[in-house]
């Protein structure tokens, strides 16, 4: 039995694992992604981790990065600023990819 015993920790072990590289890939790529945001709407240094800091934590609203899209195009169209849905998308991707290559080193 012990052999069992074993190998159910070793997978719960590995889904606690794989949960957090996901939990922190997430929010990797959210706060990049809010970086580049709050480059759009003019704030830099402290104002603009605070914002980024925003929209990680809108991240945690549901799953997927839809939550951190609609709080950024929220925040752009009250500033007046257009930029299409689709160029947001884009930026979220590529703020996925970076998190990736950072988290992957």
């Amino acid at each position: 039995m012990t052999g069992f015993n074993d190998r159910k920790d070793a997978f719960e072990g590995k889904y606690a694992h794989e949960e957090k590289l996901s939990f922190e890939l997430e929010a990797k790529t959210a706060k990049l992604f809010g970086l580049w945001a709050a480059e759009k709407l003019g704030l830099e240094g402290a104002d603009a981790q605070t914002y980024a800091g925003e929209v990680v934590a809108a991240n945690l609203e549901e799953a997927g990065f839809t939550d951190i899209i609609r709080k950024v195009s929220m925040d752009f169209e009250a500033k007046g600023i257009e930029i299409s849905q689709h160029m947001i998308e884009v930026e979220v991707d590529k703020a996925l990819t970076a998190a990736q290559k950072e988290l992957a080193q």
